[in-house]
């Protein structure tokens, strides 16, 4: 892959990189697909809005974030047609400096309250900026969501990305390494600009992956700038302390996002806050219960085996998930898909959540295709191929999930049943 090496910034940050890809295992990644870079338009205004991406905030709220390269006002005009903007409202800016590089004017405004299954039109900031439109999801079930995790800048994610734009999704869900900057600050850019022709049009709920941390010793020791910068979720409106873990409910659906590279173990701020959030959860409002982290729990890859975001993280939470009758856990980090039966500590159980491993999206590593000989009971299904997962969530006790291939293929189908809806479960 030809890497054009644009500053000694960027020579720094590939020999990181470098450095840090030699020991993520043994297994030999196929080659990969051409690196993408999104510039702007040569015509694109300073004060016009770009990156905008959209997520849930709280009962009936969307919070809107993009940059500007100028400051203008953090101000969102939205309406229910063409131009015509009934409401406002108005939120902050901010920016951040990694090494040599300075973010735009990162602005985040939320807008609501908002009604369900409905079509806004809205304008960021000045009139320069274009008009954009979003839909809300459902009230209701049903509901649909797109899951992929591990998405990079390829050509192998502009393919992800148009299938997912295909399928008429409410909501997508990201565990876990979004744009593959690797300490190069303008690839967030890059992916800000890549995704916004989705992101903008229906909520990304993210969590964080290895790829968000950005750490360099004595260099820049803060961990997760450009990610908390840039993709502010709901944390706070889910009583967290951390952007890097926490829950959101829609139409019926109580999703938790956990924090594979922050503390975990028990007496951890992410811990107490997870015991806390379970405790919340109420199965009539919300019969459905999700989770994803970004280090898989269960995998039988020969990739990034026994690496303790995986393995420490399983034995501190995995009692409080399965206590909590959690239905489904989604991770990423091995670039391949893999689903299990229900499983608690390495056992089927039918009361134990679902395991799915999709980081497919399209990464620029490839593909992670060596997997343990023979298969385990546990493991259901598992294919090295890049794709992306669409679960549709029927009523209370049912819900369809497929995974489809790029290829338009869909090799594995199956029907989930709600713990909530199994009496044998209840708890």
């Amino acid at each position: 892959m030809l890497v054009i090496l644009k500053s000694p910034y960027h020579v720094l940050s590939m020999l990181i990189i470098t450095v840090g890809l030699a020991a993520v295992g043994d297994y030999v990644r196929p080659p990969v697909g051409r690196s993408l870079f999104v510039s702007l338009a040569d015509d694109h205004s300073e004060k016009a809005s770009q990156q905008v991406h959209i997520s849930l905030a709280g009962d009936a709220k969307m919070r809107i974030s993009w940059i500007t390269d100028d400051m203008t006002p953090s101000m969102v005009r939205y309406g229910k047609s063409p131009g015509n903007y009934e409401a406002w409202a108005a939120g902050t800016s901010s920016s951040y400096r990694y090494i040599l590089y300075k973010s735009g004017h990162i602005h985040d405004v939320v807008i609501g309250p908002l009604e369900p299954s409905t079509t806004y039109y809205y304008k960021c900031g000045l009139d320069e900026s274009p008009e954009l439109s979003f839909r809300t999801p459902p009230a209701h079930f049903p509901i649909d969501f797109a899951v992929s995790g591990d998405l990079g800048q390829t050509e192998w994610t502009k393919s992800t990305l148009q299938h997912i734009g295909e399928t008429g999704y409410d909501v997508l869900l990201l565990p876990g390494d979004l744009s593959y900057a690797d300490f190069y600050q303008p690839s967030w850019d890059s992916f800000g600009r890549l995704v916004e022709p989705l992101a903008s049009q229906r909520p990304w709920m993210v969590s964080q992956g290895n790829h968000e941390v950005e750490r360099i010793p004595l260099i820049h020791r803060e961990r997760f700038t450009a990610y908390n910068a840039r993709w502010h979720m709901p944390f706070e409106e889910s009583g967290s302390n951390s952007n890097l873990f926490y829950s959101f409910e829609v139409a019926g659906v109580h999703v938790i996002m956990l924090g594979s590279y922050t503390d975990f173990g028990p007496g951890s701020s992410q811990y107490k806050w997870l015991e806390s959030d379970l405790k919340n959860v109420d199965r009539n409002r919300t019969p459905w219960l999700f989770a994803l982290v970004h280090a898989p729990w269960y995998n039988s890859n020969k990739a990034h085996q026994g690496e303790k975001e995986s393995t420490n993280m399983r034995d501190a939470m995995e009692d409080l998930l399965y206590n909590a009758r959690v239905d489904i856990v989604f991770a990423g980090h091995v670039h391949a898909y893999e689903r299990f039966t229900r499983v608690y500590k390495n056992d089927a159980n039918k009361c134990g959540p679902v395991h799915i491993t999709i980081g497919d999206g399209g990464n620029r590593e490839g593909l992670a295709t060596r997997y343990k000989d023979p298969q385990p009971n546990i493991s259901v299904f598992r294919e090295a191929s890049f794709g992306h997962g669409h679960l549709r969530v029927v009523n209370a006790s049912h819900a369809e999930w497929t995974w489809h291939r790029n290829d338009n293929a869909q090799p594995d189908s199956t029907w989930f049943t709600s713990l909530a809806s199994d009496s044998a479960c209840v708890v």
